[in-house]
């Protein structure tokens, strides 16, 4: 896997707001667990799970931040994961810790916040 193209098509998909393109790097069992879900639901969770539930979660955000746009500052590799760090929302720096299946998709993911 080349680690820093990913990371290039990950933040053109997010910048573009296609919502169909952001969800082609997940796989359907994806687990996403971030501060921004327990934030978004008041502390009742910070994980969601499946790409229907992930999928909805994401529109409601792009709805409450149409200026959504990602800078990316660096990639890292790791064993069947990789580690972006970027420019997020809020003027936020991110890290998001993603895990691969056997196909190339993101099955788990970990986003840690400034």
């Amino acid at each position: 896997m080349d680690a820093k193209k990913f990371a290039e098509e990950w933040v053109a998909s997010w910048n573009s707001h296609d919502m169909e393109d952001i969800l082609s790097h997940y796989s359907d069992d994806i687990e996403v667990t971030t501060p921004m879900i327990k934030m978004a639901t008041g502390g009742e969770t910070s994980t969601l799970k499946g790409k229907e539930a992930v999928a909805a979660y994401w529109k409601k955000a792009m709805k409450r931040l149409p200026d959504l746009h990602f800078e990316l500052l660096d990639v890292t590799e790791g064993v069947g994961s990789v580690a972006l760090y970027y420019k997020s929302v809020m003027d936020k720096r991110s890290v998001e810790v993603m895990f691969f299946n056997e196909e190339g998709k993101v099955n788990r993911m970990f986003a840690h916040y400034t």
